[in-house]
């Protein structure tokens, strides 16, 4: 009980660096574009980032635990893997705390997959390693900023163009309320609900199917999103028209600020749902191996509490630390507004979301990063921060021969400790 409390509160640490640092991914440009205040992020994201830790993070948790280490090659030494997920836990803790006290939004999932594969290597040789998995993790590391910003340049483009642009942008916003509406359910509803109304028992839709009640409910969604909308507009039009454009312009962004309040939650869903997996999955792993006395091989079964401890883990590091990083996401790459804030956060959500019901652990902050960057492009590609951008590119660098070094140094320790 004593290990077990133990590598409990390694995990907690890992969790709680790791909210306090991609908490910037999930309310960065919220922040950074007014919609809202930093303490109304905090809150929003904390119950956000739990929800999507525990309703959608088995998958990524499962992948990092069994996908990265050959498990074959660790069957008849249980302990050797034991040992190199405390290193993991410890190693990605380190470098995550450093990175926070630096304000730099690095890549927590590219520490715990360097960390893995730096012990594996160290253990059993190179063919310790799944290169395989690696190769598929890596291309989406690299693919994701590149798709990321590609949706979010053409969804600001959308905006921008039959928007922000036309003679009258308030009756344009008026017309385009319900597929903004559909385009923020979608993206979420898609991808998520079909997943949580799996969830429920059987006795709580005894006679409606699943899809079709996934379907409902998201209708439901964008056509209330849709109906509130047009009555706040309605109410606001009536205030400024007789007032200049700058006024209009004022509407029309209050206006969006509501939406990407709203796609700043499903950033924040994404990212529990994804990146829980990079606190937890050492633990799941090293419990397995303690109640077993074996390696995990095709699959892992992630238990609810342990769910349930990253998910904690997050909010809290997110509660505490959370605002070190927030500037550097949402006001030091370029100024951003609440449209162009709300096309970032959807293309985040979309291609975070995605990954994760594929079960690959990618980097919500590539994914952000890449969203405002293609904002950027579009609005004022001469106005985006190159030195930001440097400094958080060396970051993601750095990030992966670090954590691979702290782990391969401190596995050699306690294996020579414990031997």
């Amino acid at each position: 009980m004593i290990f077990i409390g133990f590598v409990c509160c390694l995990a907690l640490y890992v969790a709680c660096n790791l909210g306090a640092n991609d908490v910037a991914n999930s309310m960065g440009t919220s922040v950074g574009s007014k919609a809202i205040t930093l303490k109304q992020a905090i809150a929003i994201a904390g119950v956000l980032e739990f929800t999507g830790a525990v309703l959608f993070g088995r998958q990524v948790s499962s992948t990092l635990a069994i996908s990265i280490a050959n498990p074959d090659l660790f069957i008849t030494q249980p302990q050797t893997l034991l040992l190199g997920m405390i290193a993991v836990l410890i190693s990605c803790g380190l470098w995550l705390q450093i990175a926070t006290t630096k304000k730099l939004p690095v890549a927590s999932s590219h520490a715990v997959v360097g960390a893995i594969a730096g012990f594996s290597w160290v253990a059993a040789g190179t063919q310790a390693v799944k290169w395989s998995s690696l190769g598929e993790i890596s291309l989406a590391w690299v693919l994701t900023p590149l798709v990321s910003g590609a949706v979010a340049a053409g969804f600001y483009l959308l905006i921008k163009r039959w928007i922000l642009e036309q003679p009258q942008p308030l009756i344009q916003l008026d017309t385009w309320m319900p597929w903004l509406s559909l385009i923020l359910v979608g993206v979420f509803g898609v991808i998520v609900l079909p997943t949580v109304v799996e969830t429920l028992p059987p006795t709580f839709l005894p006679a409606v199917p699943r899809h079709d009640f996934s379907l409902g409910l998201g209708g439901l969604a964008a056509l209330a999103i849709t109906l509130i909308g047009w009555r706040k507009l309605s109410r606001e039009t009536v205030a400024v028209e007789s007032v200049a454009s700058e006024g209009v312009s004022v509407v029309i962004e209050r206006q969006l600020a509501r939406f990407q309040l709203l796609s700043a939650c499903f950033v924040a869903f994404a990212h529990g749902s994804n990146d829980v997996g990079n606190a937890i999955a050492p633990l799941a792993t090293i419990l397995y191996i303690q109640n077993t006395g074996s390696v995990p091989q095709s699959s892992l079964e992630i238990p609810l509490w342990v769910l349930v401890l990253g998910g904690v883990g997050i909010v809290t590091g997110l509660a505490i630390w959370g605002k070190q990083v927030i500037a550097t996401i949402g006001e030091g790459i370029i100024k951003l507004e609440p449209s162009s804030g709300f096309a970032a956060e959807l293309a985040t959500a979309a291609t975070i979301l995605i990954a994760s019901s594929y079960g690959l652990p990618v980097s919500t902050s590539h994914a952000l990063v890449g969203a405002v960057v293609g904002v950027g492009a579009i609005k004022n590609w001469r106005s985006l921060s190159l030195d930001t951008l440097k400094s958080i590119g060396l970051a993601w660098v750095v990030t992966i021969p670090i954590a691979t070094a702290l782990s391969a140094g401190i596995f050699t320790v306690l294996r020579y400790f414990f031997s």
